[in-house]
This record gives structure tokens, sequence and C-alpha cells, in this order.
């Protein structure tokens, strides 16, 4: 677990860095030309620019920046051998239900308002939607919840695949079948 927080937190905060520097790049110019716009379907710039890319009245990618940072942190101190309390784990878990509400947020804004598929925020969808069910299926198993959450846990745990990929399977068909993505990328 403490190996797939690193790889999963790097991956999303890149994803963050990336798009902060796009937003940076748009806020110097207008009309900059940002790496992530590949087509008029698959692009950054639409999404950095609307309303929806600041919903807290400032860019959204910081939050990626602080709360993927916080999962590495997690996953190096387990690597290290620390041990958390349960408040901690709830917290922890808290903390990834709400981005995957963010997420999903996101993704029908992106799919649905905007018509775009932006690269950078993909790559935070496909990491924070296994990130919810990697420590939700965790906290169940290890009786953060309660003695009779570590039944629904061990029941799921190896369901975590399997959830992942309807989750991304999902995306893809509302992509799909609302924006055509296929004919159009």
């Amino acid at each position: 677990m403490a190996i797939f927080l690193i790889v999963a937190g790097i991956a999303g905060w890149w994803a963050a860095f990336q798009l902060t520097l796009d937003k940076f790049a748009v806020l110097q110019n207008k009309d900059a030309v940002l790496n992530c716009n590949l087509s008029v379907l698959v692009q950054c710039g639409k999404n950095l620019s609307s309303a929806q890319g600041s919903i807290f009245g400032f860019p959204n990618p910081i939050l990626g920046l602080g709360g993927f940072a916080a999962v590495i942190a997690v996953g190096v101190s387990l690597l290290a051998g620390a041990t958390f309390a349960r408040w901690y784990w709830i917290a922890f878990n808290l903390g990834i239900a709400g981005a995957l509400a963010f997420v999903i947020w996101l993704i029908t804004t992106s799919i649905f308002a905007l018509g775009t598929l932006c690269p950078w925020c993909m790559l935070v969808w496909s990491v924070t939607i296994p990130l919810f069910w990697v420590v939700t299926t965790r906290n169940l198993r290890e009786g953060v919840y309660g003695g009779g959450a570590r039944r629904l846990g061990s029941a799921l745990s190896p369901w975590v695949i399997p959830l992942t990929v309807a989750c991304y399977l999902v995306v893809v068909i509302l992509a799909q079948v609302f924006l055509d993505a296929i004919h159009r990328l």
C-alpha cells in the first residue's frame, strides 16, 4: 500500500503541477499555446479558463498540489514503518472521499458543461479513483470503522481493481456517448 500511495501521489502531484504551470501561462498570456491542448476535444485550456477551473476562488490544481503531497507523505511514512491512529485513517479517508467527490464533479463538468477531456485532469481522475478504493477497503478491512466493517473490507479488497476499472469504464462511456470521443480524437 505504501508504494501504491507514493506512486499514485507522485502521478497526481505531477498532473496538478503541470496544470498549475499551464494556468500560470494562461494568466501571463491568454493566447498561450499549452502543451495539453491537443485538439478541440482533448485540451486543458478551456477547463483552466472556465469558472469551474477556479471553483473555490483559486485555481483547482492548487488543491491537487497539497492533496497529493499528503498522499505521498502518508505513503513514505508507511514505508518507513509509521503507524497511524484510527482518527488519522478516518481523516485521511475523508480527505480522499472528498477528492473523489470533487473529481466526480470535475468529470461531469468537463464532459457535460465544457465538452472537453483535459489530459492532466484525466491523470488526476485516474489516480484519485483507485486511491479511494484502496484506502477505503484498507480501512474497512483493518477495522477503522468498527469490527463489523472488517468483513465488508475483506470482501471488497479483491474487487479494488475491478471496481476501479468499472469506474474508468463509466467515464469512457460518458465521454463517448456525450462527446463522441472516439471519432473526435
